[in-house]
């Protein structure tokens, strides 16, 4: 069985972020394998270190020259060899995942491990479309993943709590926090990612356009109120305040 793991790179979460034009300015901005891809990586070198029958496992990204970074570290980490697909275009979820699905098929791969929701775009939609669009089954939000023989089992979020599942292979999984803690890449594993494979696709390969344009971006700011209240009548106070939190902040209904 071979794991195709996605890997996106994402601005670090303490990293300021500024606007130009219609989109984020990333010129000088420390960025990082997004958590929750990162997630599935690791998840897929713990799938094969318990034994599973994993006989590669590759990994994928899309987007500008500098994810060729977060390609190296998803290889220092274990992965077997990446697959770049170099574009300045930004896809959205649906676009992208026709991509996946393609990659996914010409690798033969029988497990896709995807965050479930990356932190650029805060999207749930690129597992769901890429299990649709393969005809295979999705199991969202893991916390705790196995391969036994031709099928998967685990456990996963729900609204009520937590349950149990068991799916046929192949399959879509979404990671999230809590299904394991990510390893941190040694120096011998750096320099040996060095080595290993890293092939470069175009867009143009796999007929993938975005379907979805960014017309405006804008970062939202809210400017303080300044507002005081007397706090001599407590039940007076508390009535102004929900007035004020209501009909100025309008930070609750």
């Amino acid at each position: 069985m071979k794991i195709l793991t996605l890997v996106r790179q994402v601005p670090d979460a303490e990293a300021r972020v500024k606007l130009s034009g219609n989109s984020v300015d990333l010129e000088g901005t420390t960025v990082v394998i997004d958590g929750m891809d990162e997630y599935g990586v690791e998840e897929a070198l713990r799938l094969r270190e318990s034994g599973a029958p994993v006989e590669e496992i590759v990994a994928l990204a899309v987007g500008p020259q500098r994810n060729e970074d977060a390609l190296r570290t998803a290889l220092a980490m274990g992965v077997d060899r990446a697959i770049h697909v170099e574009t300045g275009e930004k896809l959205d979820a649906v676009s992208l995942s026709k991509l996946v699905a393609q990659v996914a098929q010409a690798e033969s791969a029988g497990l896709i491990l995807v965050g479930g929701q990356e932190a650029d775009w805060d999207s749930q939609a690129l597992g769901a479309a890429t299990a649709e669009r393969l005809g295979w089954p999705q199991l969202t939000w893991t916390n705790e993943l196995r391969v036994e023989g031709d099928a998967i089992t685990g456990r996963h979020d729900v609204d009520e709590g937590n349950e149990s599942f068991r799916a046929p292979l192949p399959a879509v999984v979404t990671t999230q926090q809590g299904l394991n803690e990510p390893r941190y890449p040694t120096l011998p594993n750096i320099m040996k990612a060095k080595k290993k494979e890293l092939r470069k696709d175009t867009l143009e390969q796999y007929g993938v356009e975005p379907r979805v344009r960014t017309v405006s971006a804008e970062i939202q700011t809210r400017a303080r109120l300044n507002k005081m209240i007397d706090g001599k009548d407590p039940q007076v106070a508390a009535a102004e305040l929900l007035n004020l939190l209501r009909n100025e902040a309008k930070v609750i209904a």
